[in-house]
């Protein structure tokens, strides 16, 4: 009996083995292809983010459009597009499954898109403009007349260039149709300074309209829009629903009653705080609430703010899961007692994002991988100069010969971005780290900044990986990246890390390089 059958008798069994390949899209286009229930399952999961799939094909647009009526329907047919850009018929009505929503890609989308119909129409400028603003405004209108179970809301709101235009008729439209909110579960706004008093009053009917909340993403400047908006009297519907609340390049010192927004959110899990401007102000309300301030995440913006930092762990690191710092351009005595209150009071860490620039600081911070290696499961060390390349080189050395043997068994991630010069030290932390499995191993190797004898190096540090970790099977994805070189541009080298079930991955892809992405899908967002 085939496999296809077996799995077709087993419906929901299916639909879990198809469920894991979620974000496997080449996986999930050929399930398509196996039989009828197969497709039925593995279209939803196609169709719930198209706006996000990373393979440059924008058909998807006009299989949306098909199936526009009224008005909006008129004004296209007026540009007599080609009938090519549309489907003749559709299996499925595809705007249903749709969940998660970003109002940038959907912008982004439609730009690359519109350059087909630019090709073949020729329009002027003027009247391209005005025709992807139409097709923006007919998948929104697609999407409400559909009753789209929305998920994930990503709205992003600025005032700087026409297109942004957009945003003005895509709040308008969706709240003459408050509906469109009241399924919406994670929510992302980021409203710059320029945008603040034009968008207040809406942002806050958007938030208000959010009856399901559980979380929140609120990046920019401009708080005072949304601490307005969660502690107005309309908002108290989600006091208990929300769960998870992320900050980002925000400016604290313009808050004010912190105390009562978190005082009336009951069920909040998580607090994330990413590259924001503290001030005491913020540290103390934080201090003076009577119930717990569950902070997962704190990614420090400024060094000045180390001393102000300091109670915050003393009362909440229990709580601290990831933690980012630039080290070496404070005082050492500073940011040594730093590290002593994490090792003291923050003992749940799992994500370690370090920043060095110089020596001074590099063996408490050994000490501080030691301690935390129980948990820790992500590890990135970036060192950049601070005074000169000599010291970034002798700094990498130190790294290379001391690192390995601190490791934890196994690590989620590992991201090394140092100026390799000597290649017994790679090879040193090859060796030392031996007992480690790390799912995701990414190297970059700066070099000497000149190409006297960097061929040579990298050659030798790609030979060590694959006797250290090719052969040993010690990493699942692995990405190297030099001065000139990517990996994954090596297309025999990549075809022999396959033989051992690695997988080569473009640098770019596996980084992380957003802390705020890496929080928000760790938080499912």
């Amino acid at each position: 009996m085939s496999y296809s059958k077996i799995f077709s008798d087993l419906p929901e069994l299916t639909y879990d083995v198809i469920k894991y390949f979620k974000n496997d899209f080449s996986t999930l286009h050929s399930c398509i292809l196996v039989n009828r229930l197969w497709c039925r399952l593995a279209i939803p999961l196609l169709w719930e983010n198209p706006f996000s799939i990373p393979n440059k094909n924008y058909n998807f647009i006009g299989i949306y459009l098909y199936n526009l009526n009224g008005d909006l329907k008129a004004q296209l047919n007026e540009y007599k597009i080609d009938d090519n850009l549309f489907p003749s018929n559709t299996l499925f009505n595809y705007p249903i499954f749709l969940k998660y929503l970003y109002t940038q890609k959907i912008i982004s989308s439609i730009e690359e898109w519109s350059k087909d119909v630019d090709r073949i129409l020729k329009l002027e400028n003027s009247s391209i403009l005005e025709f992807k603003r139409l097709i923006y405004m007919s998948l929104f209108k697609i999407f409400i007349e559909n009753e789209v179970n929305i998920h994930t809301f990503d709205i992003f709101i600025t005032y700087y260039h026409c297109y942004d235009s957009y945003i003005d008729d895509m709040i308008e439209l969706m709240l003459h149709n408050p509906g469109f909110f009241h399924n919406i579960r994670n929510l992302k706004l980021s409203c710059t300074d320029a945008s603040f008093s034009h968008t207040k009053n809406r942002t806050s009917q958007m938030i208000n309209l959010c009856q399901n909340l559980k979380k929140i993403s609120l990046t920019y400047n401009s708080f005072p829009i949304y601490q307005s908006s969660l502690l107005s009297k309309d908002y108290n519907h989600s006091s208990n629903t929300l769960n998870t609340i992320i900050f980002s390049s925000l400016n604290f010192k313009v808050m004010t009653n912190l105390g009562k927004l978190f005082k009336q959110l009951n069920v909040l899990e998580s607090v994330h705080i990413i590259d924001c401007i503290l001030g005491t102000d913020f540290i103390q309300q934080i201090i003076n609430l009577n119930r717990p301030f569950k902070l997962k995440s704190i990614f420090l913006y400024s060094n000045n703010e180390l001393q102000i930092v300091e109670s915050l762990l003393q009362k909440y690191g229990d709580y601290l899961e990831n933690f980012g710092f630039r080290f070496g351009s404070a005082l050492l005595s500073k940011e040594k007692q730093l590290l002593e209150l994490i090792i003291k009071y923050c003992k749940s860490i799992k994500f370690l994002d370090l920043t060095v620039f110089n020596s001074r600081i590099i063996y408490p911070l050994f000490n501080l991988i030691e301690n935390l290696k129980q948990n820790l499961n992500h590890l990135s060390i970036n060192i950049f100069d601070s005074y000169g390349l000599s010291s970034t080189i002798e700094l990498s050395s130190i790294i290379l010969q001391n690192l390995g043997q601190l490791l934890p068994i196994k690590l989620e991630y590992l991201s090394l971005t140092l100026s390799i010069k000597y290649k017994n030290d790679f090879e040193m932390f090859l060796k030392n780290s031996q007992n480690t499995f790390i799912k995701k191993l990414l190297i970059n190797n700066r070099g000497s900044k000149d190409k006297e004898g960097c061929d040579d190096t990298n050659d030798l540090i790609l030979s060590y990986i694959k006797e250290y970790i090719m052969k040993k099977k010690r990493v699942k994805y692995l990405a190297i990246i030099n001065i000139t070189t990517d990996l994954f541009s090596l297309k025999d080298e990549v075809k022999e890390f396959e033989l051992y079930n690695i997988k080569i991955q473009k640098y770019r892809d596996l980084i992380i390089d957003s802390k705020l992405k890496f929080v928000e899908e760790l938080e499912d967002f």
